[in-house]
C-alpha cells in the first residue's frame, strides 16, 4: 500500500526475488513524497565515500544519530537502517542514480554529522524516483508487478486468528475491490496533509501545505484498526520557521527567510509572541535554534528590523529583491509595518513595552559590543523608522508519531505481539522514531528506501512458505 520511497523499492526487490506484487497507490501517479522531498540521504561506507577517500562506518553513523537526537531516536530501528544504508545507496547508484558532485558532505540545512555521508541528487527527490520507476517498469513488463493507481485502501481483511490476509480498496470509479495476500506492507507515508489527524495526534494546527497531499494517515488508521498503536509523538520537532502566504490554514509558503548565519549573518532580531528575544540570532547550531523555538508560544516568532536594515542589509527573503521586500509590507499577510515600535507592536499584536525593551537591549549590545544573549554579529542599531516585522511559523515537514513495529518491521500490539501478515515502513514509522527529537540529515528517506528493500526480500521469502 503506497508507491513512494518505501513501496517502490519493496516492489522491485520482491519481484526480483520471484514474488508477485500488487502495488496499490491512492494518487494518480507513483513516487509519493519523492515528488516534493529534497531526497537527501545519509549512509556510511558507500562506494562514493571510498572513491573520495572518506573513511566512515555504520558505528560512527549510529553514534552521530544518537548524539544528534540526544538518545531519543529508536536505537533498534536506527541500527537496522544504518547498517543497511550503504547497500541501498550503492544499489541506487547501480540503477543509475547520480549524486550531486559536491556530495557527500557533513550536512546542509541541518546539524552536521561528524563525517561526510550526506548526499542527494541534482533534481532532489525526482533523482531517486526516476531510477526506481524505471527499474520497476521492467518487473511490470515481465508480469511480476501489478500497479493499481487511484486505488484507496479502505480496510484490512483480518482472519479469525487476527492475521491480516489482504485489503479492500476503492478504485477511482467508486468500485470496491477485495485483494488477498500473505503479507500487507503499509507504505503510505505520513499524516501531515490531514489537518484533523494532525491535531488529534500532535495537538496543534497544521500550518503548511508543504507535505505531499496524499500523506493523509491512511496507513496509520489501518494499523490502529488491526490492533496496532503509535509511538514517537513525544519527539515532535519543528524547523526554524516558514513565512506563510495566507492567514487561513494550512497555508502555502510566501517564501523562506534566510536564517542560517553561515549563509547570511542576521541584521535583525527575533522576538516571540511576548515581544521578547528568545535566542541568539547568530547562534551557529540550527538544532539549538530549533529547540529554542519549540519552547515559544505558538512556535512562532517575528523577525524585526528597521528602515536602515532594509536599505543596507543583504536581502532577507531568499530570492527576493529589496524592492520585492518593500512591496510585501503593503498589506501582504504576515508582513507588518509601523512608523514606530509601538505602532508595529499594535499591528503584530504583541506587548509594545516588551518589544521596545527588546530593541533597546539589542541596541545597547550594538553600542557596547556586549549583547545580552551573546550575539556576535552586531552591524547597526535598530532605530530608524518605519519598523518592520515578518512572522515566522515553526512547523515540521515529516510526521512525528508513527506506527509501532518490531525489529522485523511487523506492526505490533501494545503488548509487543506482532500482527501476523502486517508490516509497516517509511514515513509511517514517524520522525520521532527514526530521528528522535531532532533533525538528522537523510534519516527519513534513507530508512524508507532501505526498509523497503529489506521487506521486499523478506516478504518474497514469506510468500514462498507453505500457508
Amino acid at each position: 500500500m503506497g508507491g513512494g520511497s518505501t513501496g517502490l523499492p519493496a516492489a522491485i526487490t520482491a519481484a526480483a526475488a520471484g514474488a508477485r506484487v500488487l502495488l496499490l497507490e491512492h494518487s494518480p501517479k507513483l513516487g509519493g513524497s519523492l515528488h516534493v522531498a529534497n531526497g537527501q540521504m545519509s549512509a556510511a561506507g558507500t562506494r562514493l565515500q571510498k572513491e573520495k577517500g572518506i573513511e566512515d562506518s555504520p558505528e560512527d553513523h549510529f553514534a552521530d544519530v544518537m548524539r544528534l537526537s540526544r538518545g531519543t531516536a529508536d536505537a533498534a530501528l536506527v541500527r537496522l537502517a544504518i547498517w543497511n544504508a550503504a547497500g541501498t545507496v550503492d544499489w541506487l547508484t547501480d540503477l543509475g542514480f547520480e549524486p550531486d558532485p559536491v556530495a557527500p558532505t557533513k550536512g546542509i540545512g541541518h546539524e552536521p554529522y561528524g563525517k561526510a555521508r550526506y548526499l542527494w541528487g541534482m533534481d532532489k527527490g525526482h533523482s531517486i524516483r526516476r531510477v526506481l520507476e524505471t527499474e520497476l517498469q521492467r518487473h511490470v513488463d515481465a508480469g511480476r508487478v501489478d500497479i493499481r493507481l487511484e486505488h484507496e485502501v479502505q480496510a484490512l481483511s483480518i482472519g479469525t486468528t487476527g492475521a491480516v490476509t489482504g485489503v479492500t480498496a476503492r478504485s477511482a470509479d467508486g468500485v470496491t475491490h477485495a485483494f488477498t495476500a500473505p503479507s500487507v506492507l503499509l507504505a503510505s507515508g505520513g499524516y501531515n496533509a490531514n489537518p484533523q489527524m494532525y491535531r488529534e495526534i500532535c495537538g496543534r494546527d497544521l500550518y503548511t501545505t508543504l507535505p505531499y497531499p496524499y500523506a493523509r494517515g491512511a496507513g496509520h488508521r489501518l494499523a490502529l484498526s488491526a490492533g496496532g498503536h503509535l509511538r514517537g509523538v513525544e519527539n515532535f520537532f519543528i524547523n526554524f520557521g516558514y513565512v506563510l502566504e495566507t492567514a487561513s490554514l494550512p497555508s502555502p509558503l510566501a517564501g523562506r527567510a534566510v536564517t542560517y548565519p553561515d549563509r547570511r549573518a542576521p541584521w535583525e532580531i527575533y522576538v516571540n509572541a511576548l515581544g521578547q528575544r528568545f535566542v541568539r540570532e547568530d547562534l551557529p547550531s540550527i538544532d539549538a535554534r530549533e529547540n529554542a523555538l519549540l519552547g515559544q508560544p505558538g512556535e512562532r516568532y517575528w523577525i524585526v528590523f528597521d528602515q536602515g536594515v532594509l536599505d543596507n542589509a543583504p536581502p532577507l527573503m531568499a530570492g527576493w529583491t529589496r524592492e520585492q521586500m518593500a512591496a510585501a509590507f503593503d498589506g501582504r499577510p504576515n508582513f507588518y509595518k509601523g512608523d514606530t515600535l509601538v505602532a508595529l507592536a499594535a499591528t503584530i499584536g504583541i506587548d509594545p513595552v516588551r518589544l521596545k525593551a527588546s530593541v533597546d537591549g539589542y541596541n545597547y549590545g550594538v553600542t557596547t559590543g556586549a549583547d545580552f544573549l551573546g550575539r556576535r554579529h552586531l552591524p547597526r542599531p535598530l532605530g530608524t523608522g518605519p519598523f518592520y516585522a515578518i512572522r515566522q511559523q515553526g512547523a515540521p515537514v515529516s510526521s512525528a508519531a508513527g506506527v509501532a513495529v518490531n525489529g522485523d518491521l511487523q506492526v505490533i500490539r501494545r503488548d509487543g505481539a506482532p500482527i501476523s501478515g502486517l508490516y509497516a515502513a517509511g514515513e509511517i514509522l514517524g520522525s520521532g522514531q527514526l530521528m528522535g527529537r531532532a533533525t538528522c540529515g537523510g534519516m527519513m528517506v534513507t530508512p524508507a528506501l532501505t526498509f523497503g528493500r529489506l521487506l521486499g526480500r523478506r516478504l518474497a521469502e514469506r510468500a514462498r512458505q507453505p500457508a
